[in-house]
């Protein structure tokens, strides 16, 4: 619906996390309806549907440009502590249907009307809580490393704000 609504290439984001002392390639996400949670990524590329089936899309590997900077011993630790730490929170339903009512009321509106409600939502900045979608639990994790990403002026941050950032790079897709 979101991929849908803002147009986007993108309709889900999540953090891949390597784990050398264990050998694993970890995906956390905020996923409806079960929250955040750790996936090893094996489980997308083989068994995605616990059925031996993979992921039915197509999955693109991004890296933000400063990341590389940012992703000191001190860097990584607060991200890793920040994202580990939002296991178990749930899905934020509630954040869904304010986004697509943000996406459809300015066509409900005139120019002047639409102009100021835009600046209202833009005032109000993102709403920071313990519920996530997979946007916004990927947004907070950049925000633990120092990263941004600009988001939606209408107020939230969608898969799209990432897809289309200059600074995240696509560096391959995963099948």
């Amino acid at each position: 619906m979101i991929q849908a609504a803002t147009q986007s290439t993108w309709s889900h984001i999540a953090v891949i996390v390597r784990l050398e002392v264990i050998d694993r390639i970890m995906v956390l996400e905020s996923l409806e309806p079960v929250g955040v949670r750790a996936v090893p990524l094996t489980k997308y590329l083989h068994d995605y549907d616990s059925q031996g089936n993979p992921y039915p899309g197509r999955m693109c590997l991004a890296r933000h440009r400063d990341f590389a900077t940012r992703a000191t011993a001190e860097g990584l630790a607060q991200l890793g502590h920040y994202a580990v730490d939002q296991l178990g929170y749930p899905y934020d339903n509630y954040e869904i249907a304010k986004i697509a009512a943000r996406i459809t009321t300015p066509y409900l509106l005139d120019a002047t009307d639409r102009a100021a409600q835009i600046e209202d939502w833009q005032a109000e900045g993102l709403e920071r809580d313990r519920e996530f979608i997979c946007s916004e639990y990927v947004w907070e994790c950049y925000q633990a490393l120092g990263l941004d990403i600009a988001h939606d002026p209408r107020g939230f941050i969608a898969p799209k704000d990432f897809a289309v950032d200059p600074k995240v790079k696509c560096l391959g897709v995963l099948k």
